[in-house]
């Protein structure tokens, strides 16, 4: 049953539909939202959509707590454990699915049902044909699906992006992508994640197409795992993938979850005119030097921290999408399906120690 909020939290909201209603048109409706998922994810994408002109309606959690303490947080006026009610309820236009991985395509396909419009978190799924069907099931109702695949959204990167579209550096010959995280997940995460190449590098891999702009034809994956938990699951947490591309370009991505200085970021594009790369994000730019060293602030220390405003550039396109029907979605159901190509590429060149062609994974 879906459950209102208290008084002061109903206010809040209220308050913030006047707000919108009185910079709009007199008969514009803001955009309603549900949010399916209260954990991590789904705050950050809560935080989000309140500097935008959408209305956050309803949140599911299967956690009780969760889902009353985040409707009180963000002044939603309903909160509920059951995702279905967020999905089905009439008065919300579109749904932001956070759930599990192992939820996201039932949630699609529901809500497509629903003719709600999706922004889905990645994975889709682990699975191919799960993925195929959820895509399906969008296209056929003929609504919006958007992956959140978030650093697209990122100025640096695309900044870096656009000096390869303008041809800045000419003809692009090489990508090169550090990802390394502070630490690792709990393992009981890393137990149901799928793998690093599917919850981590899908992210990279992602961001290896969006910078190229072409298909990946061959990956080649090494990999250890320093962490003995990490091992003990059967994962890894050091790797390097190689892509090469339909166009020749060839990517190198690296990562590790054991960057004990922080969340190091760092992107370069290698071209026939010169070079675009983005350093990390600090704290500040104080660069203090002696005549012993020169030192600065390590790098932010996590994602939530990194990508923020990523995050709020990502819901403010998506609802914009939903708002114009001509419009289209950045990152779509194929691209969530290509990265995860991409990582089943990954873990295959990685079982059998070869490069792996994508029409391998695909069939």
């Amino acid at each position: 049953m879906l459950r209102p909020i208290a008084r002061a939290s109903r206010l809040r909201a209220t308050a913030a539909a006047r707000s919108f209603a009185s910079s709009s048109a007199p008969d514009a409706r803001p955009l309603r939202v549900g949010i399916v998922g209260a954990g991590r994810i789904g705050l950050v994408h809560a935080k989000g959509l309140q500097r935008t002109s959408a209305m956050l309606h309803a949140i599911s959690d299967p956690v009780a707590g969760n889902a009353e303490a985040a409707a009180a947080r963000f002044g939603i006026p309903k909160w509920t454990i059951n995702a279905s009610e967020v999905i089905e309820d009439p008065e919300i236009d579109a749904v932001i699915i956070c759930s599990p991985t192992d939820k996201h395509a039932e949630h699609i396909v529901k809500a497509a049902k629903h003719k709600k419009h999706i922004f889905c978190e990645k994975p889709i799924d682990l699975t191919l044909d799960v993925v195929n069907h959820a895509i399906k099931a969008v296209e056929d109702a003929g609504v919006k699906m958007m992956v959140g695949f978030n650093r697209r959204f990122d100025a640096n990167f695309k900044r870096v992006r656009d000096a390869i579209a303008r041809d800045e550096v000419g003809k692009l010959n090489m990508v090169r992508i550090t990802s390394r995280d502070p630490g690792a997940p709990p393992i009981a995460y890393i137990n149901v994640s799928g793998g690093m190449f599917c919850d981590m590098t899908i992210h990279d891999f992602d961001m290896a197409r969006f910078l190229v702009g072409a298909e990946v034809d061959e990956v080649y994956a090494m990999a250890q795992s320093v962490n003995p938990e990490i091992a003990a699951a059967g994962d890894i947490d050091t790797a390097v993938v190689l892509l090469r591309f339909q166009n020749g370009v060839i990517a190198y991505i690296e990562n590790s979850r054991e960057a004990a200085y922080g969340y190091d970021q760092r992107v370069e594009v290698l071209g026939s005119k010169g070079s675009a790369s983005c350093d990390n994000n600090y704290a500040n730019t104080v660069v203090v030097s002696t005549k012993h060293a020169v030192q600065r602030d390590v790098p932010l220390h996590f994602f939530l921290e990194r990508y923020m405003d990523a995050y709020v550039a990502e819901m403010e396109t998506f609802i914009r999408v939903c708002n114009d029907e001509s419009a289209t979605v950045p990152v779509d159901g194929n691209d969530g399906r290509e990265a995860l190509l991409l990582a089943m590429a990954a873990n295959k060149s990685l079982a059998e120690n070869r490069p792996v062609k994508i029409a391998e994974v695909r069939k």
